[in-house]
């Protein structure tokens, strides 16, 4: 594997996509751009939501490289390379897909599939200058993807405009209604702006979009958001320690995996007890948020992402998915559109959060987002 992606050719002739190497494409081994799991036997079958792209005609071009075991923020991998921010090649591409999002800015793929248990789409795609969104928890099919057992992860797209996203969902989801992710936002639609600290640039684009939009806003203080995050890392914490924590053994683990997972083991059971609760309260709180609103609006990330020299330096990272990580939890759709930010070439992410299941009102709104953000 590059720093981007293993090559392969599959599928029709269709759009191009890169698959996340924690999705099984039979054949192939699904390594997650670990040396610890460098000897894996290939796949015997497609995970379904590659069976279904390949059903729909769509030409997979590879497997796209990420933060090893999907255990990271930066994107950073000393073992498979570490993929290029597409918008600044000094800065992170963001954790942990970062190929995916890095395939598709640079124009190797239309699409990339990744996923999302900490705000590894979203993340990502708010760095790279791309659109990634993290489903309703459920919506889309987990057969054949890495940790086998999640209450956190989802499988989702990443393109460069709402229409390929659209079509990626179609492909990869029973249900999904094309005639309402392409209804368009005519007459009165109420956004929530989440309260939330970021940059100021950051929240004052969110607010200049808002009205680019013609959109009818109101502020939300949306309760519990800290403690959501917080959940959120227990949770990821302790699955993750249950489905890779035996690789520490192994020894051949990047250092800042194996450093990680040892943390991780030290979770304990009234920590997820304490999360689990929280998971019920904050999910309470969206939802009744999202009552009185068609969708929630707030920053991706609550900076532009740091530098690969700095977080080699040992800045920390764990806040860049601290407005991300709760929608986890709560299972809500969330997507990242690029936002345009005064006075930088960089753009941001503007994350819209819709009602549990209404995934394409999340895809409309996006897309009314984004022409009235290139107009």
């Amino acid at each position: 594997m590059n720093e981007f992606i293993q090559a392969l050719s599959l599928g029709g002739t269709g759009p191009t996509i890169a698959i996340k190497d924690t999705i099984d494409i039979a054949g192939y081994a699904t390594t997650a751009a670990s040396r610890a799991l460098a000897d894996t036997h290939p796949a015997v079958q497609h995970a379904e939501v590659v069976e279904r792209l390949l059903d729909a005609g769509w030409h997979i071009v590879g497997k796209a490289n990420m933060h090893e075991l999907a255990f990271g923020m930066t994107g950073i991998n000393d073992y498979t390379g570490t993929p290029q921010n597409p918008q600044d090649a000094s800065r992170i591409p963001g954790g942990s897909s970062s190929g995916s999002a890095a395939a598709v800015g640079l124009k190797l793929a239309d699409a990339a599939l990744g996923t999302d248990t900490g705000g590894s789409i979203r993340g990502p795609a708010a760095c790279c200058g791309v659109i990634g969104l993290k489903p309703t928890c459920g919506r889309v099919s987990r057969r054949g993807v890495a940790p086998r057992e999640s209450t956190l992860d989802c499988v989702g797209p990443f393109a460069r405009d709402m229409q390929t996203i659209v079509a990626v969902m179609q492909a990869i989801t029973g249900d999904f209604d094309m005639r309402a992710a392409h209804a368009p936002q005519t007459g009165a639609w109420n956004v929530g702006i989440v309260q939330v600290d970021a940059t100021p640039e950051i929240l004052k684009a969110v607010t200049r979009a808002v009205r680019q939009a013609d959109g009818t806003a109101r502020t939300v203080n949306l309760a519990g958001l800290a403690a959501a995050f917080e959940a959120g890392v227990s949770i990821i914490n302790a699955e993750t320690s249950r489905a890779f924590g035996h690789l520490v053994a192994t020894g051949k683990l990047g250092a800042d995996l194996d450093a990680r997972l040892r943390a991780a083991a030290k979770t304990t059971a009234a920590q997820c007890d304490a999360a689990e609760s929280v998971r019920k309260q904050f999910t309470a709180a969206v939802d009744h948020a999202l009552e009185s609103v068609d969708v929630l609006i707030l920053p991706t990330l609550p900076a532009l992402p740091i530098t690969l020299d700095e977080a080699r330096g040992g800045t920390s990272v764990i806040a860049m998915s601290s407005l991300i990580r709760p929608f986890n939890l709560s299972g809500h759709p969330a997507l990242s559109l690029p936002l345009p930010i005064d006075g930088s070439p960089l753009k941001a992410g503007l994350q819209i959060v819709g009602r549990r299941g209404a995934d394409e009102q999340v895809c409309a709104i996006a897309a009314h987002f984004e022409a009235a953000l290139a107009a």
